[in-house]
Order: structure tokens, then sequence, then C-alpha cells
């Protein structure tokens, strides 16, 4: 796998390359610094919204159109919102990638905003919230988030609240759009069967002649350094109880950032750093699988972690059997973090979460899609650092390092604890057992 090539065009447009050769495919990606990590109380989930805005169409392209382009091109497409990003891509046959650049120079200013979209997609985006609402845990990780983060976004995260969607208007969309979506707040990322000068050159003709925007709003706040733990209750219906603990933890830039990825792996399997951040079967060596989920005492148990431009979380949950006593599984999970902070992890048990880690990193690797967003992600994470490097630091982490993280992060005194209790309706939101 060739190094990743990184060029700056003279409208601040950050452009990186790899070149993939033997496939005749190609990834292309457009990353906007630009998420819930941006948005202040009234207008959050506004850069979400903007998102769903860029495929309603151009001055060039009317709606669904890029989407009839790219699929009779044989490509696919996608687009998503993060606390600290938007993104779009298309991955397509090497002989039709210029379709991808020529959509995303056009939408980076000339999407158009329309009155009556703006009004549709407001129900859209309503309804996707309402969604996620009847998702039992969602409530909990929307509290738990929130007084985790005393004073950073971060605590507000991507979809909005509702009043704020109920009451965002067209102009403010579409100031948000033209506030950061710039050739200067933005990251193009290419993999795929093009030598380097030969991207980099069709980059350039596609973006060049786009105008640099005025500085970027700076998000200025700094979480405070916790004071000692903090506890919310949501009672839903749901069919058990939950657990979230969530540590304040660091960002990807950080030097501790490769060990917490790894003390994440020993406790609940390693993660994909792909588009997939699901650990699958590997868990089940891991600490909280044998200790909560092989017990009986949860039905699934699992933590995370995040590479993110600001310290965030590191998060761990738990589902538990209708007859567990809370205050055990409590009891557990704050005895496996002691046992981490206070004892090197065996020989064994740390290299195995090594293989597991070096087997998620040689998947995602595997198609051009994963690489871009890797080289996108970290690019916007952690600028500065050089994301094939990570990959090595990964693997150079050492039981003694874990330790180190673990008592540095993994606290009472730094930590929000979050329970869901199930209630019954029929009751009047009585404490259902």
């Amino acid at each position: 796998m060739s190094k990743a090539v990184r060029r700056e065009l003279d409208n601040g447009l950050t452009a990186i390359v790899r070149s993939q050769k033997g496939v005749p495919i190609g990834s292309f990606w457009v990353w906007y610094r630009v998420g819930g990590r941006n948005e202040v109380p009234g207008i959050t989930g506004i850069s979400h919204w903007a998102e769903h805005m860029l495929f309603k169409g151009t001055h060039e392209m009317q709606a669904g159109e890029v989407f009839r382009q790219v699929s009779a091109a044989g490509g696919s497409l996608n687009g998503f919102t993060w606390i600290d990003f938007t993104t779009y891509f298309e991955t397509m046959p090497i002989d039709q990638i210029d379709l991808s650049l020529k959509i995303e120079s056009d939408r980076m200013v000339n999407a158009r905003f329309d009155e009556d979209e703006v009004a549709s997609e407001r129900t859209v985006i309503i309804s996707e919230r309402r969604g996620n609402e009847n998702q039992p845990t969602f409530f909990l990780s929307e509290e738990v988030s929130a007084a985790a983060f005393r004073a950073h976004p971060y605590g507000q995260g991507v979809i909005g609240h509702m009043s704020d969607l109920e009451g965002i208007t067209r102009q403010e969309l579409y100031s948000h759009y033209q506030t950061y979506y710039r050739p200067n707040n933005a990251v193009a990322v290419f993999v795929g069967d093009l030598d380097e000068d030969e991207a980099f050159a069709r980059i350039e003709r596609a973006f060049g002649a786009v105008e640099r925007g005025p500085e970027i709003p700076a998000v200025r706040t700094r979480e405070p350094e916790p004071q000692g733990e903090r506890r919310v209750t949501v009672r839903r219906p749901a069919p058990n109880r939950v657990l979230q603990m969530a540590f304040l933890a660091t960002n990807a830039a950080h030097a501790d950032a490769p060990a917490l990825m790894i003390a994440d792996a020993i406790l609940s399997g390693a993660k994909s750093i792909g588009l997939s951040g699901a650990g699958g079967t590997l868990g089940r060596s891991s600490r909280l699988y044998r200790s909560l989920v092989s017990t009986g005492l949860a039905s699934s148990a699992g933590s995370s972690v995040s590479l993110t431009i600001d310290p965030s979380l590191f998060t761990i949950g738990a589902s538990l059997q209708p007859d567990s006593d809370p205050d055990q599984i409590e009891s557990i999970v704050s005895e496996e973090l002691a046992r981490l902070a206070t004892e090197p992890v065996p020989e064994d048990e740390f290299n195995r979460a090594l293989r597991q880690m070096r087997a998620q990193i040689a998947y995602a690797m595997e198609t051009v899609t994963s690489q871009a967003y890797w080289l996108g992600s970290m690019a916007i994470a952690a600028p500065q650092r050089d994301s094939d490097e990570f990959l090595r630091e990964l693997q150079a982490v050492t039981p003694a390092d874990v330790q180190a993280v673990a008592a540095r992060y993994l606290t009472p005194n730094r930590r929000t604890v979050g329970w869901l209790i199930p209630i019954d309706e029929a009751s009047n939101g009585a404490a259902s057992e």
C-alpha cells in the first residue's frame, strides 16, 4: 500500500491522494470541518440538516440527478454528519471518477436551498429525530452526553433538539452552508487507480477556481476538568435496564489516543477503523463480555472510544437481564476498570487484543472506500498527525501504556453514570420490574 500524499491548493483546500494500483476503481470524498461541534443553542442539528440539503439539487443538477448519474455510472455514494465533520463521497469505476469531482465541486458552492425543499426536509429531519426517540437508549445517551459535557458543544450531539428543528429558518441554513462549505474549510481525499500527479491535477481542475471563504468561526470552548462523578436517570418504556458510563478522555492528536484504543479492545474487543465500528465476535474474549454477558448478568456489554478534534468520551454500556442487580453491575464494571488501572494486562490477553486490532486495520485497508474514510477522518480530527504513523503507534502500545491511560482517564471523578429505568406506560410511569 503506497503512502498517502498531501498538498494544499491556493484556495486553501487540503488534498490527500493515495495511489492504489491493480483495481480500476476510485473513491473520492470531500470532508467539511463542520458538525455538532460548530453549533450553538438555537441551531442545534443545523449541520445535519444542511447535509441533507446538498442532495436537493444545485443550479447545475436537479434534485435526484446526483443519485441517477452515479448509479448509471456503476458507482455508489453517501453523505453523513458527525460532531466534527460533514462528508460526502462517491466510489466509482476509475474512468467515471471525474463525475464525482464534478458533483462535489458543484455542490460546494451552488446548492440551491429551495424554500419548498427546506420545508419538505424539515419534516424528514423531525421524523428522523422521532424515530431515534423510539429507541429506548436514545434519551439515555442524550442525557449522559449532556451531563458529561458541562460546557463543550459535543454535549449537544448531532440530530438537534426538537424546538431548534422546528424553528431553524431557510436563511439560517443557507448562511451556515455559505460559512462552512468553503475550500479553506475542506479536505478532499482520493484513493484509487490513478497516479498521484494525475489525481492532484484533476482535483485542481475541479476545485481550483472555487474562491476561498472567510476565516471559519473558532470553537473556543474547552471542557473544564471534571470535579467529581455525575449521575442521570432516565425513565422510559424499555425492555430492560441499561447502564451507560462515560469518562472524559482525550482527543485524536494526543499521545494517549492509541493506548486508549487498545484499552477499549481489551475491555470489549477491537473495533473497525473503517466505515463499520463494530467489534463483532472479537469481543467474546474481552473482559466486559466475560464478566457480564458470559455470567448471565447482561444481554450485551461493550465500550467505545472516538478519535475527535477535542477531548471526548470513553464509554461503557450494558443491557441488564431482568433479574440482575444494578448495583452489582456497576460494581463489576468499576472493578474491571480498577484492575485495568492497577494490574498489567497478562501477555497472552494483551497480544490477543493487538492481533484483533491488526486484523481490523487489515480489513479496513481492503477497500479504497475505507482507506479514504480513514485518511479523511484523521485529517479532520488530527490534521498534524500522520494517519499511517498512527496505525503503527497502535501496534506499538505496551501493557504499561494501557495501565497508565486507564489510571489517568477511567476514574470515578471523571465519569458520568446514566441509568435507563423501564417504566410501564399503562401505570402512569411507575417503574416496572
